[in-house]
């Protein structure tokens, strides 16, 4: 059995990889889009693959978590920032389990995912731009 580094998961080539597959299984809904269609359909795609490739790297990098989430079991938060052109970042945000929205721009979590939740904030302060929390 070979071993592999779990950020590998994470890689470009797993991501393309990964929309690839999501592009092959919505072939036919791909061909009837336009293209702005097309490129708004990848990056939701791309989104969907960062999402699921950080629930699992999250799972294989820590067993105690498994692959399901459990009540009263650990919270988590996984941001991924990613290049997006010269001085551009996309932010990519995973809560398990999901944050509880209060109202108010109010959310509850566990302490990891509050913590995130701050930092996310605090990147929007500083980009100029106001950050959403929310699933990658």
């Amino acid at each position: 059995m070979s071993t592999y580094d779990a950020d590998d998961l994470l890689s470009e080539n797993a991501l393309n990889a990964a929309v690839s597959a999501l592009a092959n299984r919505n072939a036919h809904h791909l061909q009837d889009m336009t293209p702005a269609e097309q490129q708004e359909a990848a990056g939701h795609w791309r989104a969907l693959a960062i999402d699921v490739l950080v629930a699992v790297r999250a799972t294989v990098t820590n067993p105690e978590i498994g692959p399901a989430i459990n009540e009263g079991g650990p919270g988590r938060a996984v941001i991924v920032l990613e290049d997006s052109g010269e001085e551009e970042i996309n932010v990519h945000v995973a809560f398990h389990p999901e944050l509880q929205q209060l109202g108010d721009d109010q959310v509850a979590g566990t302490p990891a995912q509050i913590t995130a939740v701050s930092m996310i904030d605090t990147l929007g302060e500083e980009g100029g731009e106001g950050a959403e929390p929310g699933p990658a």
